[in-house]
């Protein structure tokens, strides 16, 4: 039987997605990488849709 899933934890797995990529991101040391940064445009999209804001989330 399959289980739906809710908004809110929909919302929840997609910030831990961004904040893992941002862990990431960071890790790499300023090197490009295309993929990574597509995939962050992604996420970033998602949380936008659902009136995520991401301004805390994102490392510095």
């Amino acid at each position: 039987m399959a289980q739906e899933v809710t908004e809110k934890e929909l919302i929840t797995v997609t910030i831990d997605n961004y904040m893992n990529l941002q862990r990431i991101k960071k890790a790499n040391g300023g090197n490009e990488n295309q993929e990574l940064d597509y995939q962050l445009k992604g996420l970033i999209a998602k949380l936008s849709s659902f009136g995520v804001n991401i301004e805390d989330l994102t490392l510095k």
